[in-house]
């Protein structure tokens, strides 16, 4: 998660591609240049999910992303699978 959310804060986008699961991920990724990551908090983690908000800001007002994140094994190396939409 930690290294998804520093790709993403450093325009890492192939980094955040090959940790896509192949089944979810979409065909292509494009920047957002007007979004800036200005901090990752875990709030909780298990097996193969992770709690987490991340703080942006985009044109001068802040945000965040509360997120349960749903990781798969895949090849050996964890993969992100989607966002926990169950609840």
């Amino acid at each position: 998660m930690r290294s998804r959310y520093a790709a993403y804060a450093v325009d890492d986008l192939d980094h955040v591609f090959r940790t896509w699961h192949p089944r979810t991920r979409p065909e292509v990724l494009q920047p957002d240049p007007g979004l800036t990551w200005t901090g990752l908090r875990i709030l909780g983690a298990g097996e193969d999910w992770v709690e987490f908000v991340a703080g942006y800001e985009r044109g001068g007002v802040r945000g965040e992303r509360h997120e349960r994140s749903l990781f798969e094994r895949r090849g050996g190396r964890w993969v992100y699978v989607g966002e926990d939409l169950s609840g």
